[in-house]
C-alpha cells in the first residue's frame, strides 16, 4: 500500500452516502476519484479545463463506511498532447469498533483531455 503524505481530497463519509447496505455508494467514491484527478490534472499543468474521458479498471477491495476519513491521493502518470494520465489511490482511515488504522480501498487511472474556452481539445504544453 502507499502511504502519501498531501491528499488532494480528505473527507469524512456521511450517513446520506451509504446504500441499502449501510456502506457508501461506489458512485460518491468514483465522484470524489474524479474530482481528485482532476485538482492534479489542474496542478500539474495549469490548465483551466479538463474533460474526463476514461476511469481505467476499478476495484473496490474493501467498503467505506459512515464515520470513515476518506483520502484521496493523486499523481500524474503521463502528459500525451492533448490528454493526462492520473493515479488516484484511495485510503480509508477507519476509527470505530476497534478496528483503527489506515486501509486502501481501491485505486484507478483517468485519463483527462485539455479543453479551451470553447469546450474543444487544446494541446499541454509540457
Amino acid at each position: 500500500m502507499n502511504s502519501y503524505t498531501d491528499p488532494a481530497i480528505r473527507i469524512a463519509m456521511l450517513p446520506r452516502d451509504t446504500n441499502s447496505q449501510g456502506t457508501i455508494f461506489g458512485g460518491i467514491i468514483l465522484s470524489y476519484i474524479d474530482m481528485a484527478g482532476a485538482i492534479e490534472a489542474h496542478r500539474h499543468t495549469h490548465i483551466e479545463r479538463f474533460v474526463t474521458v476514461a476511469m481505467r479498471e476499478v476495484i473496490f477491495h474493501k467498503p467505506v463506511f459512515v464515520g470513515d476519513l476518506v483520502s484521496f491521493y493523486a499523481e500524474t502518470i503521463s502528459i500525451g498532447n492533448t490528454s493526462i494520465t492520473v493515479r488516484v489511490t484511495v485510503e480509508a482511515e477507519r476509527y470505530g469498533g476497534g478496528t483503527g488504522g489506515r486501509i486502501q480501498v481501491t485505486e484507478a487511472e483517468v485519463i483527462y483531455v485539455a479543453v479551451d474556452e470553447n469546450r474543444k481539445k487544446m494541446p499541454i504544453k509540457k
